[in-house]
C-alpha cells in the first residue's frame, strides 16, 4: 500500500510541478512584455462600453460599486452603467434608486433568475462597442477601464479579464485569500501569454459586443458562466488577453463557511464546464486550453484529492505506530530522555519534492504581487495561505467532486443571503 501510495505521489508530484515549471519558464521568456502602467494614461480614441452590474442582496455595497464605475478615468458619453436587481429580498432595489436621474445609468429590477439571466437582461438593450460586468460587491481603480480598452488595439483581441485583489482584507482568513489572489495575478498573465484563460470573471472582465452576437448570451454553466463564457469563445478561436495593471477590488469572504460554499461552487463549476467541454481535450487545434489549462486544472483537482488521502494515511501510520511504541516501552519510558538530532530530520525524496513544490507556488504567489504591487513583499498572508488552504481546500475539493458526480448544483443566491 505504501509503495503504490508513493508512486501516485511522484507522478501527480512530477505533473504539478511540470505545471509550475512551465510557468516560470513562461515568465523568463516574457516577463519584459508585461505592461505596467502607475500613471494616468490617454487614448487616441475612446470606444463605447458598458458595465453590467447585476446585484443580488448587495444593499451594503452596490452604491459604492456604482459610484466607483462613475469614478472611471473615461468620457461619460462613452461610458453606460446597466444596475439590474435579480430580485433582491433586501433594501437593494431602494438604495440604487438614488442613481435613477443620472443618465449615465439605468436600473431595472427582474424577477430572480441567478446571474446570468441579470446580465443577458441588460445585454439585450446594449448598443456599444464593448461591454462588461461588475459584481457588485467589488470596486473598480480608476485607471482601470483605459488600461484594459489598450489591448483591444489588436484586432483579434475579443476580451480581456483584469487582476482582482482583495479589498482590504481584516482578518487571517482574508489575508490568505489576498496570498491566493496575488499568485491567480501571476498565474492569469501566463495563461494569457499562452493563449490559455478559460475564465473571464465577473469582477471587470470587458468583452467586444460581437462576441455575444456571434455566440450568444450567457448560460447558467452550473452558476460558473464566466468559466463557460470563456471556454466557448476558446473553442470558436476567439483571444482572450489579460491586463494585470488594470485593478478591481472584491470583498472576500471573511468566514470559513462563506469561503467554503464560494469555492465548492468554483471547483464544482469547472468540474462540470470541463466535462462539457471535454471535445476540446487533448485536441491541438483548440491551443492551449486544451493541451494545458484543462489538463492542469483536472491533474490539480486530483492532486488535492490525493495528496490529503496521502497525508491522512500517513498520520494513522504515525499514530498506529505510536501506540504500539507505548504499549510496548509505556508511557513513561515514551518521553524519556527526549532530545532533537539531526540525525532523525526526514530526508526522504517526499519531503525534498514537497519544498520544492511549495517553493514554486510561494515564487508564483511573489512574482504576482510584483505584478499587483510593483515590489516582492514577504508577509504573513503567505503563511496563512499556505497552512489555512492546506488545511481546508481538500473538503470542498471531496465536496465539489461528490456533488459533481451527483450533479448537485451550488446556489449564487444562497453566497448572497440576506445577512442577519
Amino acid at each position: 500500500m505504501s509503495t503504490a501510495f508513493s508512486i501516485i505521489f511522484y507522478t501527480f508530484s512530477f505533473l504539478s510541478m511540470y505545471v509550475q515549471v512551465f510557468f516560470l519558464l513562461t515568465f523568463f521568456e516574457k516577463h519584459r512584455k508585461i505592461l505596467i502602467r502607475k500613471h494616468a494614461i490617454k487614448l487616441e480614441n475612446y470606444p463605447s462600453v458598458t458595465i453590467i452590474v447585476p446585484c443580488y442582496n448587495e444593499e451594503t455595497t452596490v452604491v459604492k460599486t456604482v459610484k466607483s464605475l462613475l469614478a472611471l478615468e473615461y468620457p461619460r458619453n462613452k461610458l453606460k452603467i446597466i444596475v439590474v436587481d435579480d430580485g433582491s429580498k433586501d433594501n437593494t432595489w431602494k438604495v440604487i434608486q438614488q442613481f435613477k436621474k443620472n443618465t449615465q445609468i439605468e436600473i431595472f429590477r427582474k424577477e430572480n433568475g441567478g446571474k446570468h439571466t441579470a446580465v443577458n437582461f441588460a445585454l439585450e438593450r446594449i448598443t456599444t462597442d464593448l461591454v462588461g460586468g461588475l459584481d457588485a460587491d467589488s470596486f473598480v481603480d480608476s485607471e482601470a477601464l483605459k488600461r484594459i480598452i489598450t489591448y483591444f488595439d489588436n484586432p483579434e483581441t475579443m476580451a480581456v479579464a483584469p487582476s482582482i485583489m482583495v479589498h482590504r482584507p481584516k482578518n487571517i482568513l482574508q489575508k490568505a485569500q489576498k496570498a491566493e489572489y496575488d499568485m491567480a495575478v501571476f498565474n492569469k498573465k501566463m495563461l494569457a501569454f499562452m493563449g490559455g484563460i478559460h475564465v473571464t470573471p465577473g469582477p471587470f472582465s470587458i468583452f467586444r459586443k460581437k462576441v455575444f452576437d456571434d455566440l450568444g448570451p450567457y448560460r447558467k454553466a452550473h452558476n460558473t458562466e464566466d468559466q463557460e463564457i470563456a471556454l466557448r469563445m476558446q473553442a470558436a478561436g476567439y483571444k482572450i488577453e489579460h491586463c494585470p495593471d488594470a485593478y478591481v477590488y472584491t470583498m472576500s469572504p471573511n468566514t470559513i463557511p462563506q469561503l467554503y460554499r464560494q469555492r465548492l461552487r468554483w471547483i464544482y463549476g469547472f468540474i462540470k464546464n470541463a466535462f462539457d467541454y471535454r471535445r476540446l481535450l487533448f485536441k491541438k487545434r483548440y491551443g492551449n486550453v486544451a493541451l494545458f489549462t484543462l489538463p492542469s486544472g483536472i491533474i490539480s483537482v486530483i492532486s488535492v484529492v490525493f495528496l490529503f488521502a496521502f497525508i491522512i494515511y500517513n498520520f494513522f501510520n504515525f499514530i498506529n505506530h505510536k501506540v504500539l511504541q507505548v504499549q510496548t516501552i509505556g508511557f513513561g519510558s515514551f518521553f524519556h530522555n527526549i532530545s532533537f538530532d539531526w540525525f532523525f530530520i526526514d530526508t526522504k525524496v517526499i519531503m525534498f519534492v514537497s519544498v520544492i513544490l511549495y517553493g514554486m507556488v510561494v515564487t508564483a504567489l511573489l512574482l504576482g504581487r510584483r505584478m499587483a504591487e510593483g515590489r516582492i513583499r514577504f508577509s504573513f498572508d503567505i503563511l496563512y495561505f499556505v497552512v489555512i488552504y492546506s488545511l481546508i481546500a481538500p473538503f470542498w475539493v471531496f465536496k465539489a467532486i461528490y456533488n459533481a458526480i451527483r450533479s448537485r448544483e451550488s446556489s449564487w443566491t444562497f453566497e448572497r443571503r440576506v445577512k442577519t
